[in-house]
């Protein structure tokens, strides 16, 4: 005599030939837990049981496919309330499911046509994931949506402005230190990434988060500003892929023009969100301590200019991607120091 154990109910017992009889019919399956009446503590399947007692069970057919069909009834396959608004709204987390999931469809299949406007709300779709990623971790109650839009927003245009429209990366100077980047020595080009792209990306995601200090109305805490950081370096991230997506990265074979793509979808915005994050934690010291404004407003661009410009000197190597996960965990100490740094500003 054999106990059934479902759902944590116990049915029984039976003996093995009902058993055999009830696994046939469908009404016990050979996956239930089950148990003799003799000893409680030996659990196992049904199908063990069977199994030992050379018992061969064929589960039982209800008529064919059609008839089954015809029984389930339609409810199964569509159920009434499938288009109902009512019944939609109760599970909102099926509606942000279907949002997330079929987002870039459907933005592909509306924009496919101008190839330039598909890149830029593809990297839209990224942008948002990361700031409902950063406002998660680094949400305090001075950060407002608006501004956050806005800034996003903003730095998109003043950057196309200042990058496409004036050419700023052409000016005399500028464009010398640009070129070094082409360099044969490792030297010079680090010196060209630094204080050419590094420090001009840098100082140019920094300017919304000054922007953003001066029309305060109270002051900001380290936080807040890092995650205003975060999102203008999204934002510098979304500007800079749509534009080398145009350009340099169809310049590439299908592999590596992939990788690129994917890239800078990605990984690249959010490392040049980590380097603005890095601004915005030290323009908030600036601020909460203006006696020490001119060392930390230069550590606010120098820091993550350097790091910028060491990444893009030793690019996809061991050591470059050492350095974007070394980027991160200083973000990180930055953050978990900062009261330290606060009582010792003060003094």
């Amino acid at each position: 005599m054999y106990s059934i154990l479902r759902n944590n109910q116990s049915f029984g017992p039976y003996s093995i030939d009902v058993l055999a009889t009830y696994t046939e019919n469908g009404k016990i399956l050979l996956s239930d837990k089950a148990y003799p009446a003799s000893n409680p503590q030996d659990v196992r399947t049904v199908g063990y049981f069977l199994r030992i007692n050379g018992r061969k069970v064929k589960i039982k057919h209800k008529g064919s496919v059609f008839q089954q069909l015809r029984d389930i009834g339609r409810e199964l396959i569509i159920p009434k309330t499938v288009f109902s608004r009512k019944e939609i709204m109760k599970d909102v987390r099926l509606l942000w499911l279907a949002l997330l999931g079929l987002s870039p469809a459907f933005l592909i299949g509306l924009f496919s046509a101008v190839p330039v406007i598909t890149f830029y709300v593809i990297s839209l779709y990224f942008s948002i994931i990361w700031g409902l990623f950063f406002f998660y971790f680094f949400k305090t109650p001075q950060i407002n949506t608006k501004t956050t839009i806005v800034l996003f927003f903003l730095l998109q245009l003043f950057v196309f402005t200042i990058w496409d429209i004036l050419r700023l990366p052409s000016w005399p100077g500028i464009h010398l230190l640009y070129s070094l980047t082409e360099s044969n020595s490792i030297i010079l080009r680090l010196v060209g990434f630094i204080f050419g792209v590094g420090l001009l990306e840098e100082a140019a995601k920094a300017i919304p988060l000054l922007l953003i200090v001066y029309r305060a109305k109270e002051p900001y805490i380290p936080q807040s500003l890092v995650f205003y950081g975060l999102m203008s370096g999204i934002a510098f991230g979304v500007f800079e892929g749509v534009q080398y997506q145009m350009t340099v990265n169809t310049q590439l074979d299908y592999a590596n023009a992939f990788f690129m793509n994917v890239a800078r979808l990605t990984s690249l915005p959010f490392l040049h969100a980590v380097w603005a994050g890095m601004a915005g934690y030290f323009i908030a010291f600036a601020n909460l301590y203006p006696k020490y404004r001119l060392s930390l407003y230069t550590l606010a661009i120098c820091i993550p200019a350097v790091i910028h410009g060491l990444y893009d000197t030793l690019g996809w190597s061991f050591l470059g991607l050492l350095l974007t996960l070394m980027s991160v965990v200083l973000l990180m100490a930055y953050l978990k120091q900062g009261v330290n740094y606060q009582s010792k500003l003060s003094k």
